[in-house]
């Protein structure tokens, strides 16, 4: 299954992949997805708002357990972050079948469409319309850098996207579920343990940054006479590293756009998308608010104007405590529970949580690097997270 899915949307000169939301190569892993399914002899369907699944059993019965992930990527991402809980998904449930277990519950493996929203710009759209976080007019208004809208994206796709909304009854019908997904750091490295399982999501959010400026010659303009926006976006960023290192939070200006984007022109507008991510949410404030007020008072020292817009905001998520614990204990064996800890990146779980009993089982990554293309996963760790997950679900769905 992984060498089959390593080669679509990989860029041979990087190594990362470029695998967008409605793009060919999103195309390519919803039959990658498909395939592996009808292969299996599971039923697939595509819900309104594009997510994919693959049932085994009845999911008109209800109390189905879940597991899955998604396959898309960020720009130039690493191959594990989302398809390695979809491949996963597949080979436990392959193993469970080598075990001869009996289901007394449906079985589903999903693929969330356009989780890391590297396209739209918003995460995890897929979960968020399901579960009603992302409303159809919202998601109308999103739009790519090329000024593609999702609705023309997704009918270009061969998707309706009037169909798309909230999907209660769906959501109603799972009893748990449970995500695999590669660690994105080094905890359980440092612990010396293959698998883990999550407690929670941090409070996490984008906020855009406009720097307004004034367009003009870079060699015939004096220093005293410029509006230069590049100035104070420049500090805003130093002022981001500065407070999220005070409040032992992360805060990360990881995109830019300038405008008009000349060598030798003074930018008439200089736009950056912060990411922030905190442990608790009065923290998480703090950080955002120290930076804007940075922000602001370089803006006006280089007489350039501000505007700062929140673009997605996710507070803190707690997986259900109960499936958590028994995971834990049930993957830890003999040595005592498995390694429980949190995690600075959202998820489709994340997602899902308020709604769902979810859990989440990582996997080790020695380097701690993730939307990269140096993320990586030993192969006996990702065989070790087949078998967890396999135990995980024997123990949900076992009649």
């Amino acid at each position: 299954m992984w060498r089959d899915l390593a080669a679509v949307g990989r860029d041979r000169s990087s190594g990362g992949y470029h695998r967008f939301a409605w793009t060919t190569a999103d195309g390519d892993c919803r039959s990658w997805f498909r395939e592996q399914a009808e292969a299996r002899g599971l039923a697939v369907e595509t819900d309104r708002n594009g997510n994919q699944w693959a049932w085994l059993g009845d999911p008109a019965a209800g109390d189905a357990v879940v597991t899955g992930s998604h396959l898309d990527s960020v720009p130039d991402g690493g191959a594990f972050d989302g398809p390695l809980g979809v491949v996963s998904a597949f080979a436990a449930l392959d193993e469970l079948r080598a075990r001869g277990v009996r289901f007394g519950r449906p079985l589903a493996v999903v693929n969330f469409g356009d989780e890391e929203g590297a396209r739209f710009g918003l995460a995890c759209v897929g979960s968020r319309l399901s579960a009603g976080l992302l409303t159809r007019e919202q998601a109308h208004r999103l739009t790519d850098a090329d000024g593609v809208t999702l609705p023309r994206a997704m009918e270009a796709a061969g998707h309706d996207p009037d169909a798309i909304g909230a999907d209660p009854e769906r959501l109603a019908g799972i009893g748990a579920f449970v995500e695999l997904h590669i660690e994105q750091g080094r905890a359980l490295d440092l612990t010396g343990d293959p698998v883990g399982v999550a407690s929670a999501v941090w409070p996490h959010g984008r906020w855009r940054f406009d720097f307004h400026g004034e367009a003009n010659h870079a060699g015939t303009t004096r220093l005293a006479d410029r509006r230069d926006p590049m100035l104070p976006y420049a500090e805003t960023v130093l002022a981001a590293r500065r407070e999220a290192l005070r409040a032992g939070a992360v805060a990360t200006f990881g995109k830019v756009a300038v405008d008009p984007g000349g060598v030798n022109a003074v930018p008439s507008l200089v736009r950056g998308w912060l990411d922030s991510r905190a442990a608790a949410r009065d923290a998480l404030d703090d950080v955002v608010g120290a930076v804007e007020r940075a922000a602001r008072a370089a803006a006006d020292a280089h007489g350039v104007r501000l505007e700062v817009a929140r673009e997605s905001f996710t507070p803190e998520t707690r997986f259900d405590h109960a499936l958590r614990d028994r995971l834990a204990t049930l993957l830890g064996g003999d040595r005592g529970p498995a390694p429980v800890l949190g995690t600075g990146a959202g998820h489709d779980a994340g997602i899902l949580a308020a709604s769902v009993p979810t859990a989440m089982l990582f996997v080790r990554n020695p380097t701690g690097v993730s939307h990269s293309p140096a993320e990586h996963a030993a192969e006996d760790d990702c065989a070790a997270g087949v078998l967890a997950l396999a135990d995980a679900l024997e123990g949900l769905a076992r009649a």
